[in-house]
């Protein structure tokens, strides 16, 4: 676990109200508080994915929990007004030097092949955000290459504040997604080869991990037994249909003219 040691100001406009903190590991981090507008189940959902894509492997931002204590938020107004309460939060390590991916500068990436982990689990964990906000991928320069790198994952589950009864609904629900990028990735650079290991990874996630995983969540930010038995049910479930949600991503990578030129096509 993290603690903060800075307050260093607000992150933008988004939806969740985060904010800039310097931590003891001397790294900056993008802070999601408790007291979010959407609630303390948005920083389960950033968990659960940083966890998975630990896991996995995915090209996310380093990320864990961090500890805000008494001192920090009595020394910032900010803080104290909007009653940001004492107690851990949500981190995600701060990404410099990026710009956002868009169909201009997706070929710069060095490591596209990467972003078929990104659509496979945004596809297992109905994660539509990611295209719909188009600032949820990033495009950064590290020394000499380009690298993609997926944040924000708040929205899981279809939205940020989601039930048990939505997550029964969506258990066994197949939904594609080819809107803005994901389209130009999956016609134009994708291949099923690439999306291999996250299959076989994925499936190698015993019912102990997702059971662990589940009771990792502190109980703040997922007070209901009933729902973290619900979303331990839909996790397996998930789990399970893998192979067939990867199927259903394939049916639009085009078999032929692989080689196509993007900048012709689009």
């Amino acid at each position: 676990m993290l603690s903060a040691v800075k307050y260093l100001g607000p992150v933008g406009m988004g939806v969740t109200s985060p904010q800039l903190f310097l931590a003891d590991d001397h790294c900056v981090y993008i802070v999601k508080l408790q007291n979010n507008r959407l609630g303390p189940k948005i920083l389960a959902n950033e968990l659960l994915a940083a966890q998975i894509g630990k896991s996995l492997a995915l090209t996310f931002p380093p990320s864990d929990i961090i500890f805000l204590d008494e001192k920090i938020i009595k020394e910032n107004r900010r803080l104290w007004r909007t009653r940001v309460p004492v107690g851990i939060h949500f981190a995600s390590k701060y990404i410099k030097q990026n710009r956002y991916v868009s169909r201009t500068n997706l070929a710069k990436a060095g490591n596209i092949s990467d972003m078929a982990g990104v659509v496979l689990f945004d596809h297992l964990f109905h994660n539509f955000d990611r295209t719909g906000n188009h600032k949820n991928l990033l495009l950064c320069q590290e020394q000499e290459h380009f690298r993609i790198y997926a944040i924000d994952n708040s929205h899981l589950f279809g939205k940020g504040r989601w039930d048990s009864r939505l997550l029964v609904r969506l258990m066994d629900r197949i939904v594609i997604n080819k809107q803005r990028t994901y389209g130009t990735l999956l016609k134009y650079f994708l291949k099923p080869e690439h999306f291999s290991k996250y299959v076989k990874s994925m499936r190698t996630l015993d019912d102990g991990y997702w059971n662990d995983l589940v009771g990792s969540i502190p109980e703040e930010w997922l007070p209901l037994p009933s729902e973290r038995e619900v979303l331990l049910r839909f996790l397996l479930r998930r789990r399970d249909m893998v192979d067939k949600i990867a199927e259903r991503i394939f049916s639009l990578i085009p078999d032929k003219n692989r080689s196509a030129d993007m900048n012709q096509s689009i």
